[in-house]
């Protein structure tokens, strides 16, 4: 699976933008900094923030790479689990970098 990094889409279901807040600055790919499965996400856009229920406002990767590490820490891969936590949905990738994969 595709390795995450500071430039990738990541959205939440409901269409909101993920950003991650702190991405391990000493390995990159695609001249960008990888992100690491403990990474916090902020989420801008959720669309359930127009309805009076919880939205989603942070995010964080609970399963990724199992064989590669970034500073003693799985990398975020693509087809990892990721949850928000005020809805206790997912996060998806939409788009990232496809040259350096993981496990």
């Amino acid at each position: 699976m595709p390795v995450l990094h500071l430039g990738a889409t990541v959205l939440c279901m409901h269409a909101g933008n993920a950003v991650p807040t702190m991405p391990f600055p000493r390995v990159s790919v695609s001249a960008q900094p990888v992100v690491q499965v403990t990474t916090p996400y902020v989420i801008a856009g959720c669309t359930q923030a127009s309805v009076p229920a919880p939205f989603c406002a942070t995010g964080q990767w609970v399963v990724g790479a199992t064989r590669v590490l970034a500073g003693g820490l799985p990398l975020a891969i693509v087809g990892g689990t990721a949850l928000c936590v005020a809805t206790g949905t997912g996060m998806q990738a939409v788009a990232s970098q496809t040259r350096v994969l993981a496990t």
